[in-house]
């Protein structure tokens, strides 16, 4: 695709602004539709300030169609990230999520449907939640889809994922496009309906469409004061606040983690490779890892003294583990994530270093989900 005007919602965000400045360099004209939402940006907000000078920003609304038709005006890209995130708040904020995901979603498309516009391109950020549960290996039954956990099981300490078929304990299997779309979580829903809106509205109107299935992303920029999202980010601020780290479930739940800067790589991958038309993939390392190993390799990276504890809690709508299979996306676009979690949980920590400490508000956030009987 050759580098025209791209529309980046969402552009003032973490991965929206790691995306911006590489587009600038790669001769993008660029423009920002970003709310700026206090929830992600202080307000001398880092993110907004790296790229504020050097792109047409809009601040305004997804659920604006005002702001979508001034936003959209001679764009040949959109790159649509602006979403609500965060799998617990999702599950009581039901209708900002639905609101913002969904309603935001369907306005652009109206918008492309319906109107005179130049967009040849639409890229849209899923999510790796909404595989749920995800793939998994039953001996007895082979490989399985799993329904969400039974809140009874996991109040007895039982964790682990069990067979749909036979109720055994299975293996954790590297779920791929192909696998079996069941969310868990009010954002994993909305998540699947906009890929879905986008993927079947795009190809009908004859715009190449893709869809990223993200998985953890992390990186520097990432907002230190949201309590909603983000593991790393969480954790940091309750060392950087000397307070203990809590991990949910036992310890042993995981995430793939993929580092900011390669989800950048495969971002613009999608939006300038001519494969990547009409195709979803998963974007991740490919590689596991478990919550309580990330705990200590964050103390061990801020050279800090806190406890960790294992409290046995967890948060309805959490899946117990994910990892992507990344072979899609690296035989279509030849996208290989370069960045290990050793070498990217020490680039993350060092730029935290350098951050201004900020406030706690884990405990609020657990009070709130605890209030509506999401936190058990």
């Amino acid at each position: 695709m050759n580098k025209q005007t791209v529309l980046v919602t969402g552009g003032a965000g973490f991965i929206g602004s790691h995306l911006v400045l590489a587009l600038l360099a790669r001769g993008w004209s660029v423009t920002v539709l970003d709310n700026l939402s206090p929830q992600i940006h202080d307000a001398d907000s880092p993110l907004y300030a790296a790229i504020r000078d050097k792109v047409r920003f809009i601040r305004g609304d997804v659920r604006s169609r005002t702001d979508w038709v001034e936003a959209l005006e001679g764009q040949q890209c959109v790159v649509h990230l602006a979403a609500e995130t965060g799998t617990g708040q999702s599950m009581y904020e039901i209708s900002r999520y639905v609101d913002v995901n969904v309603g935001g979603t369907g306005l652009l498309l109206d918008l492309l449907a319906n109107t005179r516009h130049s967009v040849n391109r639409l890229v849209v950020a899923s999510s790796r939640a909404i595989y749920g549960e995800g793939k998994y290996d039953c001996t007895a039954c082979g490989v399985v889809y799993p329904v969400a956990r039974a809140a009874s099981a996991m109040e007895r300490g039982d964790f682990q994922v069990k067979c749909p078929r036979c109720a055994a304990d299975v293996r954790l299997l590297a779920t791929d496009e192909t696998s079996k779309i069941q969310p868990t979580s009010l954002y994993g829903i909305t998540k699947q309906t906009q890929e879905q809106m986008v993927m079947t509205v795009g190809k009908s109107l004859g715009i190449a469409s893709v869809a990223f299935r993200y998985q953890n992303v992390y990186g520097p920029g990432q907002s230190l004061s949201n309590p909603y999202t983000g593991i790393l980010s969480i954790f940091s601020t309750r060392i950087r606040n000397g307070h203990e780290i809590v991990v949910f479930e036992d310890g042993t739940e995981s995430r793939d983690f993929v580092y900011i800067d390669d989800v950048v790589a495969a971002t613009l991958a999608g939006i300038e490779h001519p494969g990547a038309a009409g195709e979803v993939f998963n974007v991740g390392s490919g590689v596991a890892t478990d919550v309580a190993s990330v705990a200590r390799s964050l103390i061990e990276a801020y050279g800090a003294d806190v406890p960790t504890r294992i409290s046995g809690n967890f948060r309805v709508g959490d899946i117990r583990h994910n990892v992507a299979d990344i072979g899609k996306i690296a035989a279509a676009l030849g996208f290989r994530p370069q960045v290990s979690f050793g070498t990217g949980i020490g680039r993350f920590a060092a730029w935290v270093g350098g951050q201004q400490v900020k406030a706690d508000g884990y405990e609020r956030s657990i009070e709130e989900m605890k209030a509506k009987g999401l936190y058990k």
